[in-house]
């Protein structure tokens, strides 16, 4: 029996090769096209634009601050990725496409002759929608975070603020162009410890993730599309500011 083609959309990121590595042994990883990152000041551009010049300083303050945390992560996350039997795998390179973004013509020229059964994301920018339209093939992303309730970035952080830890977990969603309004596959929570904080979050949602991730491949190269309504708020949610992280941390524990 022929292993089903993937085809891998992402972000130079080390969940990216988690989420490859994971995927490797099941199907067969067509292509890995991985996006270049954005030019900071774009990014900073339209952040101001959105949500005020105020609020994008407090992120850029804090994003400063999370270097500071990143360092008593590491051990945590080294952990996580033990658990999971994770060792610092890495990316075939025979299999890497490198591009300035996945909307691009040299992205569009190669899923014209690509022969994936699915297209799998992780972490791009917004897909167009002559992309999405351009092969009849399902674009499934992993979402860290529970749609639609927790759609944009660090889902598991604000749902842990919010106290909602029926919430705080994992998507995987079939993507429109919208950001992260595709319909829902699966979906599940994950377990925080008090050795757990903002940077190791998204380990535990991308191992969570896996699974659900494996299912939907199979489901949907099959034409099987269960889309589940879970009746929750629709809600986008940003970085948070340094202000918001302290009084959080000192209010709610919330680390």
């Amino acid at each position: 029996m022929n292993k089903i083609k993937v085809l891998l959309l992402a972000t130079d990121c080390e969940l990216t090769t988690i989420l490859y590595d994971g995927l490797k042994n099941d199907f067969v990883v067509e292509k890995v096209i991985i996006e270049k990152a954005q030019k900071k000041k774009d990014i900073l551009l339209r952040r101001i634009k959105g949500l005020g010049l105020i609020r994008v300083i407090g992120q850029i303050l804090f994003l400063f601050f999370n270097k500071f945390l990143m360092f008593f992560s590491k051990k945590r996350i080294s952990e996580i990725k033990c658990d999971n039997k994770f060792y610092s795998a890495s990316i075939d390179s025979s299999v890497v496409l490198n591009v300035d973004s996945v909307n691009n013509d040299e992205t569009l020229s190669y899923l014209k002759k690509s022969d994936a059964d699915v297209v799998v994301v992780n972490g791009t920018r917004i897909i167009k929608k002559d992309i999405l339209n351009l092969i009849d093939k399902p674009f499934i992303n992993m979402h860290v975070g529970v749609t639609p309730k927790y759609r944009g970035v660090h889902g598991a952080y604000w749902a842990l603020v919010n106290n909602d830890f029926e919430n705080c977990g994992v998507t995987v969603h079939l993507i429109d162009a919208g950001i992260d309004t595709g319909g829902v596959l699966h979906q599940d929570t994950i377990t925080v410890t008090k050795a757990d904080n903002f940077n190791t979050y998204p380990y535990l949602q991308v191992f969570a993730a896996l699974p659900l991730m494996k299912k939907a491949i199979y489901e949907t190269s099959n034409k099987v599309f269960n889309i589940k309504d879970n009746y929750l708020e629709s809600q986008l949610w940003s970085h948070p500011t340094l202000f918001e992280y302290l009084k959080y941390r000192i209010f709610s524990g919330v680390k």
